[in-house]
């Protein structure tokens, strides 16, 4: 008998679908076949996307890579004796020293596709729970100042101050206050949020406790979208396991400290991100957007104070506590600190994930990373932010709020959708409109009814009527649903709609044009 060979293949949404499962049983059945002794460890994605089925096998140089396997793959790739590190076409080299790895600042997503994700072993060998061990030493004050000072935003949308949110918190008087996680990432080319999930469940589960201790909360949700099947399985079982080595529970590792988290599903709701919405959605009504005030740091979930963070707000505290607010502070530029996870999709070569800090530019994550377009032509327009961002034509933009926000551009939750020259921007406004009527949950009046107009208008004007005096028309309505909504869903669809027609107006029609100011 051989000596024992690991192989890691991801257990990962994009992978699976790819033939990952197939993929384990062949090169089991092919190993048994020539006396191989090998173990399939099933890890998370490292974010490339466009390799996936990424299998490696530590070799005694390491851990080799060998990207876009598959079933037919299997025997070529043991005559090429890769359980060795062996060359094969397939082979990418050691995978640290893959370009599109080795490039970014892997800070939050630092295990994902390192570990098995539901391995608390691997976890804590990695660096993991090293933040909540510091956090039980402190006082709650001291834990909500650390998240402050390291200028954390929060990584949803609207990039709120985490340490102001966590403060409110902190302050309010109650009995009870939680802790919820919006997991439902439903924009437009993200998927940051599920392969942490998938690849490193307890990174966020330490996240959420830590948040709990700093703000006096006993309890926790996350609000998962249904769309993530896999998730839950993973988050479920993270969850059994935390509970059993007693980091979850009435008494955490003996501090005498409780928290404990509970998974829910989502109903398959766009405006359910929103997070009064995804409060309503959690406490069993339908979820639709609440006025505010008040607040839901100060009557959130059942009344109660509550932290609403998304996942990757949650799952930047562990670094933080970590390694302390100075060090997450030199990343990043002005007052967007840190880094984000920047999701490449589209018309991409290279798709996936890409953590950086802030401040890289557009272009080279597009070009650097992404390799340009599948198609080989020229790009046309980026959209970034979700299906409510701008369609952007400038590629050296700095990936940061604040230059966003000059450009009247949203960064969101850090999708990346590219388009080439074959896309149409009138149909891409249009759609805006049309995704708005989809998706409204129908509270307020220039959300519900004013995505509708939009679309009609916007028809009329692909078809040629009246071009000019709908085109403003739809101005006139895109400042009501600016000024009138009442969240982001309606106050944000004119975003994408104006910035496709201020780059792109020869979409709209043939003749030159101008829109009324």
């Amino acid at each position: 008998m051989s000596d024992l060979v690991k192989i890691f293949v991801p257990l990962e949404s994009t992978a699976l679908s790819l033939g990952a499962d197939e993929l384990v049983l062949a090169l089991l059945e092919e190993a048994a076949k020539r006396g191989q002794d090998v173990e399939i460890i099933r890890n998370g994605s490292w974010g490339m996307s466009w390799l996936e089925p990424l299998v490696e096998v530590v070799a005694p140089q390491g851990r080799i890579a060998y990207g876009n396997v598959t079933v037919d793959d299997v025997p070529g790739l043991f005559d090429a004796e890769f359980l060795t590190g062996g060359d094969h076409d397939l082979c990418q080299g050691p995978t640290a020293e893959i370009s599109y790895l080795k490039t970014q600042d892997r800070l939050t997503f630092a295990r994902c596709g390192l570990i098995d994700a539901l391995s608390l072993d691997d976890y804590q060998a990695n660096g993991g729970f090293q933040g909540l061990e510091k956090a039980l030493e402190l006082t709650s004050q001291q834990i909500v100042d650390q998240v402050t000072d390291s200028g954390l935003r929060g990584r949803g949308g609207a990039a709120f101050p985490t340490g102001i949110k966590w403060n409110t918190v902190l302050g309010a008087d109650a009995e009870q206050k939680y802790i919820c996680c919006n997991a439902d990432e439903g924009d437009s080319g993200t998927f940051a949020d599920r392969i942490l999930m998938e690849g490193d469940p307890y990174c966020l589960i330490e996240g959420m406790i830590i948040a709990g201790l700093g703000v006096g909360a006993t309890e926790g949700f996350i609000y998962l979208r249904s769309e993530y099947p896999l998730c839950k399985e993973i988050l479920s079982e993270a969850l059994i396991n935390a509970r059993s080595q007693g980091w979850l529970g009435s008494d955490i590792r003996g501090s005498g400290k409780a928290f404990d988290i509970a998974v829910r599903m989502g109903a398959g709701s766009y405006v359910c991100g929103e997070e009064t919405a995804m409060l309503d959605s959690l406490e069993g009504k339908r979820g639709m957007v609440r006025p505010k005030p008040p607040l839901p740091a100060l009557e959130g979930l059942f009344g109660q104070p509550t932290v609403v963070n998304n996942v990757l707000s949650l799952a930047s505290v562990p670094i933080i506590m970590a390694k302390g607010a100075e060090f997450y502070q030199d990343y990043g530029d002005r007052r967007s600190r840190g880094t984000i996870a920047f999701q490449l999709a589209g018309n991409i070569a290279r798709g996936g994930l890409v953590e950086k800090a802030f401040g890289i530019s557009l272009r080279q994550l597009i070009e650097d990373f992404g390799g340009g377009t599948m198609t080989k032509t020229a790009i046309k327009a980026v959209q970034v932010g979700g299906p409510l961002g701008a369609y952007l034509d400038d590629l050296d933009l700095a990936m940061d709020y604040e230059t966003f926000a000059e450009a009247g551009a949203v960064l969101g939750h850090g999708g990346i959708v590219i388009f080439d020259g074959s896309v149409d921007m009138a149909e891409q406004a249009k759609f805006a409109f049309d995704f708005c009527a989809v998706e409204s949950c129908g509270k307020c009046t220039p959300c519900r009814i004013g995505s509708v107009r939009g679309s009609e208008l916007m028809a009329k004007i692909q078809a040629g009527e009246n071009a000019q005096d709908n085109l403003n028309l739809v101005k006139d309505l895109c400042d009501v649903m600016d000024a009138g909504s009442l969240c982001a869903m309606g106050g944000m669809t004119p975003i994408p709609v104006l910035s496709a027609l201020k780059h792109w107006p020869q979409d709209f029609k043939k003749e030159d044009f101008k829109v009324k100011s």
